[in-house]
């Protein structure tokens, strides 16, 4: 962790000891165990693979058991919130404000990843220099409800003049996306930033470029159910913000998570309100895409 994150979260940590000193045994506010999910992995042993380290720290400094809860998607996700059967959701933006639209919504803390964003990808000897000059074309995109994969690039194209349904053949690729640029199925690729880093590996002798990139967006914020007793819900920012480093390390610890956060100056950050994720609400507006 830089210099810079260490200060920010000194003096976080700083601002909040007098509510910490007040709050007194964080278990007698909050609900014992606390429940959590995460949208991206479905099964109790994947979520104890993902998360065991995590959860062992999050016990030590809060005094609270974290107990994992298995969903089967994100819709199942916001019904948990929303009807107490969990206490914490580890989500990604989209989803963040898909549950907002039907019940406040708190943070608890968010991933925030500095090279979050979107991005649109074509070969380097591509005669197309900007999105417009897309139109009658076939490209990609990732999957549907994809934040950086599908709201934003569509967000993208729409600025630039395009009508999604009118002037492109987009196609939804998922994991083949990479391949359909590579094998000029496709004459760009919408996605994320890093997935430049998969078509190099996929065709390392290759020569590609961007064509169009977004600014970064949101991280993948920890949802906490509006029905929470506040001292709770800010006994457990505070607490988690005054250990953020040792929790950090134990949530990278595991494979899963440290391939999908330790990368380019990843940090958890408490400073994260629901207001940050408008322009995610913003995009599925200007895209025409409903928020489902």
């Amino acid at each position: 962790m830089n210099k810079m994150m260490r200060t920010a979260l000194l003096s976080t940590s700083l601002l909040v000891l007098p509510f910490a000193a007040q709050a007194g045994n964080l278990a007698e506010v909050c609900p014992n165990p606390i429940r959590m999910a995460d949208t991206g992995i479905e099964g109790m042993g994947q979520l104890r693979d993902a998360f065991g380290p995590f959860s062992e720290e999050f016990e030590a400094v809060t005094g609270i058991e974290l107990a994992m809860y298995s969903l089967s998607n994100r819709t199942a996700a916001g019904n948990a919130l929303q009807f107490d059967d969990v206490e914490l959701v580890f989500a990604g933006p989209s989803e963040f404000v898909l549950f907002s639209q039907h019940q406040d919504m708190d943070i608890l803390f968010s991933i925030e990843r500095p090279h979050y964003g979107s991005s649109f990808f074509v070969k380097a000897a591509s005669p197309y220099q900007s999105l417009a000059d897309l139109k009658g074309q076939k490209i990609a995109l990732k999957d549907v409800g994809s934040t950086s994969g599908h709201i934003f690039p569509s967000q993208m194209l729409v600025d630039a003049g395009l009508d999604i349904s009118r002037d492109l053949d987009v196609v939804m690729a998922g994991d083949a996306r990479i391949a359909a640029l590579v094998n000029d199925d496709v004459v760009a690729l919408g996605g994320g930033n890093r997935d430049i880093e998969k078509i190099k590996q996929l065709d390392p002798r290759g020569d590609y470029r961007v064509l169009a990139k977004s600014g970064k967006l949101p991280g993948d914020p920890i949802v906490m159910r509006s029905t929470l007793p506040t001292a709770c819900k800010e006994g457990l920012k505070t607490t988690l913000s005054q250990h953020s480093e040792r929790l950090w390390e134990a949530l990278i610890a595991t494979e899963r998570n440290q391939d999908k956060f330790l990368n380019r100056d990843s940090f958890m950050s408490f400073d994260i309100t629901p207001a940050d994720y408008e322009i995610v609400r913003q995009a599925y507006q200007a895209a025409g895409i409903a928020l489902r």
